[in-house]
């Protein structure tokens, strides 16, 4: 893999948020939520999340959680996705980047 810069990484805006709201979202092709996320400064953003596996809709809602919230809008069927969630894939699912202390809304990965 290529190596990068620190102005590379630094477009990337990592920032943490926290879960308000999950919805079912029966018109994925394969099971997943729909995220509504408090950025702070920079609003709440939605997502589509293919994380039921390991995380039940009432287990996320107020959970800190990070997301990349400078990626163009992806529409996902009818539904546009604002950001990316991340974590890590596993064969038991997706594991969720969450944070290990609460930080304020919006904050950036440094």
């Amino acid at each position: 893999m290529a190596k990068i810069d620190w102005a590379d990484f630094a477009r990337v805006q990592l920032c943490a948020g926290t879960v308000l709201r999950v919805e079912d979202f029966p018109e994925a092709r394969k099971p997943a939520w729909r995220l509504w996320v408090d950025f702070g400064p920079h609003g709440v953003l939605k997502t589509s999340a293919q994380v039921r596996e390991l995380y039940a809709a009432d287990a996320l809602v107020g959970r800190q959680v990070v997301g990349v919230i400078n990626f163009p809008p992806k529409q996902v069927g009818r539904f546009l996705s604002e950001f990316l969630l991340t974590g890590f894939p596993t064969e038991a699912g997706v594991v969720l980047t969450t944070l290990e202390r609460a930080v304020p809304n919006g904050t950036r990965m440094a």
